[in-house]
């Protein structure tokens, strides 16, 4: 539901008792419905979970870091979408030293019909500093600006190109405010190099670009 204006909210408040929460609700909550929640219990005793976007057609991006480490490899990551969990496939895992990603799939007919006629597309043009990020995860939004990499070290700059000013959880998706496209996805937490901050950390997100390359062509669309 999209954001309605106040004096309308206040209306149907008092006529119809609408709950106020309705009326608090943001434009930026349309897009919780491609994001997931990914959830491992093996080989840890404490469930170890994060989050991916669904783009459609039964795939789903998130972190590589989300699905294993280094050797350890989930071989049944359960996924949570439109309320329902579901057994994933992964189809393709990087590693967080090369590129942080990995696709899964999951049984598209088990989907809500609105959800599977969705379409999540990457995003084209780059990222631009300054630029509003709508982070979705399945039960909130939150926004954040792209910042400029001259912001961290030197040394990270070629690997942690992509920033936005605030660390989110891993696997979620980031996506352009205006065009609602997906820029990317989180991957990890870079130190700030700043004299007056020094435990202030930026987000990184693996760009769309490295997305769509990732990806293999079987399962592009």
């Amino acid at each position: 539901m999209t954001r309605l204006t106040a004096s309308l909210c206040f209306i149907l408040m008092v006529t119809v008792l609408v709950p106020p929460r309705v009326c608090a609700q943001s434009p930026d909550d349309d897009l919780k419905i491609y994001a997931v929640s990914v959830h491992n219990l093996a080989p840890y005793r404490r469930p170890f979970s994060g989050y991916g976007v669904y783009l459609g057609q039964g795939r789903i991006i998130t972190a590589a870091h989300v699905v294993g480490r280094w050797s350890l490899l989930f071989e049944d990551p359960k996924i949570v979408i439109a309320g329902q969990e579901l057994a994933a496939k992964v189809i393709k895992r990087g590693s967080f030293e090369q590129t942080d990603l990995a696709l899964l799939t999951i049984d598209e007919t088990t989907l809500p019909l609105s959800l599977r006629l969705r379409r999540n597309p990457l995003c084209k043009e780059a990222p631009k500093v300054g630029m509003d990020v709508i982070v979705v995860y399945p039960d909130r939004t939150t926004r954040s600006p792209v910042i400029s990499s001259r912001a961290i070290p030197t040394d990270y700059r070629a690997k942690f190109g992509t920033l936005i000013a605030d660390v989110q959880g891993s696997g979620s998706g980031a996506f352009d405010a205006n065009k609602k496209c997906l820029l990317g996805i989180m991957s990890a937490s870079v130190r700030i190099q700043s004299n007056r901050e020094q435990n202030r950390h930026a987000g990184y997100f693996v760009p769309a670009s490295r997305i769509a390359d990732f990806i293999p062509p079987e399962f592009r669309f």
